[in-house]
């Protein structure tokens, strides 16, 4: 589960293996591994993920699924819009 939510979020967001090894500051056959289900992350490396992808650590261990969008520096009025946009995106599926 763990392997195939990293997998999911890292195609997502568009994102090679090569990128996201970059961006974690790992080599790409590590992410490989997660994604493999070869070898599992660090509790350390599982934040650094999780803070990637907005996400909780809980989302990528399945434990609950639940996204984060991070809406740090915005306006209660932006955020208000950005409420808004979920809610009918959530309506017209």
């Amino acid at each position: 589960m763990l392997s195939e939510n990293i997998k999911k979020l890292r195609l997502a967001k568009g994102v090679s293996q090569v990128d996201l090894a970059e961006a974690l500051f790992v080599s790409k056959q590590s992410i490989s591994n997660w994604e493999n289900d070869n070898i599992m992350p660090s509790v350390d490396m599982l934040v650094k993920i999780a803070k990637y992808f907005s996400v909780s650590t809980d989302y990528l261990l399945n434990l609950d699924d639940k996204k984060v969008i991070d809406v740090s520096g915005l306006t209660d009025k932006q955020i208000s819009h950005i409420r808004l946009i979920i809610d009918d995106m959530k309506g017209s599926i």
